[in-house]
């Protein structure tokens, strides 16, 4: 299973559950079974991979509409924890954008996104 994350973490998820805009994001059951039957490994490489292509470069083209509202658990998380788009990164997060996201800006965004889901599947 993936880890809830440190004090931090915990503390963002927190915050996010108090928006109504962020709260209202919910895993389906095949959202949940997808999970499951993929396992938390493979949803972890998923998310490096989304992460890594969709929000970490500098440049995005279409940033502010590159992250579908449904298709993976990791899309539906993405709006959940307010890392969708560079500009809910900055917002919330204050990761500015301009810049391609270091490993550990990744590293945060996919421990705030797999705690999420961990959330969610309890």
């Amino acid at each position: 299973m993936a880890g809830t994350g440190g004090p931090g973490i915990q503390d963002m998820l927190n915050r996010l559950s108090a928006s109504d805009f962020r709260r209202r994001f919910r895993l389906t059951e095949k959202d949940k079974a997808y999970i499951r039957d993929k396992g938390w490994d493979t949803v972890r490489r998923h998310a490096y991979d989304l992460i890594g292509k969709r929000l970490a470069p500098a440049a995005i083209p279409n940033d502010g509409r590159q992250t579908p509202m449904r298709g993976h658990p990791v899309f539906i998380a993405q709006h959940a924890t307010a890392t969708c788009c560079r500009g809910c990164l900055y917002k919330w997060h204050r990761i500015p954008p301009g810049a391609a996201l270091t490993q550990a800006q990744q590293d945060y965004v996919i421990a705030l996104i797999l705690a999420w889901l961990a959330r969610q599947m309890q």
